[in-house]
């Protein structure tokens, strides 16, 4: 962001004084209205103690603008800071950062509204996406961190907690459309992937509860089928490894070792 700067450290000349009946125009006891020249741009304004006190507008030569108010020779209080390429800011200033409740609309489109603090997004706001997609909850240092819920177009849907702009922790996720549409994952998240204790449905009657890592079922878990048959055991990058199979009324049918399956042998009649 282009910010103002010092302007009492930067080399500046009045070029005009709007007057009145051959003096001033007064804003208030300590402020007139002027127009001075820095090397960034041009400020048009209240002007106290040789800077920027009060409403103003500065045209910076890249061709941003901010219109609004200044404190000591900075951005501070309400006021609309637009850049070149169109992105806008609206809201509240505090030492030449954003800071303070705003909206920041970005030239393709996608919106922040929220807090800011330090030019950052901080604390709660809602972000849009102008492909659709929007995120409504905390964010600290500019990114998702905290409780959050995030909508995609597809209709997929996250809500839970978030580290660093990454699903982590405890969080729902919920398919949209395509092949795992109406699924939803319950469970632990670490960096974007399923990881840790977790209960994954399907739409179409399958579940598995269990252990997870790196978005793959790996450990221990429970497998049950539509029909009530399970498999109950560990798992290794998803496959089936080491447990025991059930039929639906909790009858042993195989065991399993390494991946491979052992049928269990019928009894026969003495």
């Amino acid at each position: 962001m282009e910010v103002l700067g010092h302007y009492n450290n930067e080399t500046k000349t009045i070029t005009s004084l709007s007057l009145f009946d051959g003096g001033c125009i007064r804003m208030n006891s300590d402020s007139v209205e002027e127009t001075i020249e820095y090397p960034s741009g041009t400020y048009i304004g209240e002007v106290s103690n040789g800077v920027p006190n009060g409403q103003g507008t500065f045209t910076y030569g890249s061709g941003s603008k901010y219109v609004g108010e200044h404190k000591d020779g900075r951005k501070h209080g309400q006021g609309t800071y637009t850049w070149s390429d169109g992105s806008k800011y609206v809201g509240e200033f505090k030492g030449d950062k954003t800071h303070g409740q705003g909206t920041y609309t970005h030239a393709d489109g996608s919106k922040y509204v929220g807090d800011f603090e330090d030019d950052e997004h901080n604390g709660l706001g809602t972000v849009t996406w102008s492909g659709g997609a929007k995120y409504v909850g905390e964010f600290k240092d500019g990114e998702r961190n905290g409780q959050g819920t995030m909508a995609y177009p597809d209709g997929k849907k996250y809500v839970g907690e978030w580290k660093d702009d990454k699903k982590q922790n405890q969080g729902t996720y919920t398919y949209g459309s395509g092949p795992n549409s109406g699924d939803i994952y319950v469970g632990e998240f670490k960096d974007d992937k399923f990881h840790g204790q977790g209960t994954y449905t399907y739409a179409d009657g399958y579940k598995y509860v269990g252990e997870y890592k790196d978005d793959k079922r790996h450990g221990q878990g429970t497998f049950t089928f539509p029909s009530g048959e399970k498999y109950v055991g560990k798992f290794k990058d998803t496959e089936i490894w080491e447990g025991t199979e059930y039929d639906k009324d909790g009858n042993v049918t195989a065991t399993y070792s390494e991946g491979v399956r052992k049928r269990k042998q019928t009894d026969l009649p003495n």
